[in-house]
């Protein structure tokens, strides 16, 4: 494995699990069943359900181009055709609390929980692993996966090299103990940011350069940093995008932030001596995505939490990416949360809610849970 960008920095403490030992039990290292905040009726839904029927935080491609569905009671997979619940072995939807799921490049499935730590299927097995804090990692929580050049899988606060688990913290050199790297852009930089707290990327060729800093807090143009990032992608071109708040002004232990979609341009050192950070629009962004077109997705609040707060789906037209005013086109707004997307094979734009999961095909927003319900 290739993370010395890592390992050369940080003398970390390995915990070691080899695949053989972990067991598949969800009751272990005292983690204690919690009962989905769902009705009873609701929760006997779940149990015949054939689709997702509950909040869908992620929504990721399979290799073989199948939809792989983190819902909070279950994970499913869908073959062009039919759903499979993945999960329903292993966790009953009224104790589960999934909210990601990731296919690597060897083919293993990993799920991520909210209280239960990681789910591993190593690929061609049909027997679950569970790794928990008991296991190495940093945390239970695992709401956050990523794959990274070398094949390193990173959780919240813990990396995974195929054999042990590295904890990430301040005693081995990071800004946070609840780190999640976001992305690995093209250069070789990796982009973190923690839950309530600061943005800030790691440059591997940094000391080598200039001797100086690894980890760099971003800040806008006027010196506020990035904070409470989740979407984030990379286009074709080599910018970054992403969704963050700024804390515009603090009394007492109330503090008053501005949200948006921002846009980062690599090459503007080379031409102004500073990076260039652009504010593309004042609407949240959740999760965001670049589609074969070129268009920008987006899924967030349009406005602050509280009484009237709508989500939406949106696209950024390519062709105006890079105008003043970018030409957006909303394709669905709600009350309820719009979360994780993905585009399939086929062009459609798959996206999570808080009730279900829908497919956008250009024309027609389908909801399986509706279609679920009528049979």
């Amino acid at each position: 494995m290739k993370y010395s960008y890592v390992c050369a920095l940080f003398l970390m403490v390995v915990f070691f699990t080899s695949c053989k030992q972990n067991q598949t039990k969800v009751q272990q290292d005292n983690i204690k069943p919690r009962i989905a905040n769902y009705s009873e009726a609701q929760l006997k839904e779940a149990d015949n359900s054939k689709v997702p029927m509950s909040m869908v935080r992620n929504v990721r491609l399979a290799r073989n181009g199948d939809i792989l569905i983190a819902s909070y009671l279950g994970v499913f997979r869908y073959d062009g055709k039919s759903f499979t619940n993945l999960t329903s072995k292993i966790s009953s939807p009224r104790f589960s609390s999934f909210w990601n799921v990731l296919e690597d490049r060897k083919g293993n499935l990993w799920l991520g929980s909210k209280d239960s730590g990681v789910y591993l299927l190593p690929s061609g097995q049909t027997t679950f692993q569970h790794f928990t804090t008991k296991q190495g990692l940093a945390s239970n929580y695992a709401l956050h996966m990523y794959e990274d050049k070398a094949g390193n899988i990173w959780f919240e606060g813990s990396l995974y090299d195929g054999k042990s688990f590295l904890k990430l913290t301040t005693k081995n050199g990071y800004p946070s103990n609840k780190i999640r790297l976001l992305l690995e852009d093209k250069s070789g930089k990796l982009w973190f940011c923690a839950q309530q707290e600061n943005m800030f990327i790691y440059d591997p060729s940094a000391t080598l350069r200039t001797g100086g800093k690894t980890f760099t807090v971003l800040k806008n143009k006027d010196g506020k940093a990035f904070n409470n990032v989740w979407g984030i992608t990379e286009d074709r071109k080599g910018n970054i995008w992403f969704g963050a708040t700024i804390i515009e002004d603090k009394k007492g232990n109330t503090s008053f932030v501005s949200q948006g979609l921002w846009r980062y341009d690599p090459s503007a050192a080379l031409r102004t001596g500073s990076s260039t950070f652009t504010k593309v629009s004042q609407k949240g962004a959740y999760d965001i995505i670049e589609d074969k077109n070129g268009n920008i997705w987006t899924t967030g609040a349009d406005g602050p939490p509280g009484i009237g707060q709508t989500w939406s789906l949106s696209r950024y037209d390519q062709k105006t990416l890079f105008n003043e005013k970018p030409t957006v086109t909303i394709i669905k707004s709600q009350s309820r949360m719009l979360l994780g997307m993905v585009e399939d094979a086929k062009g459609n734009i798959w996206f999570g809610s808080g009730i279900g999961v829908y497919r956008y095909d250009g024309k027609i927003i389908t909801d399986f849970k509706d279609i679920e319900s009528q049979k």
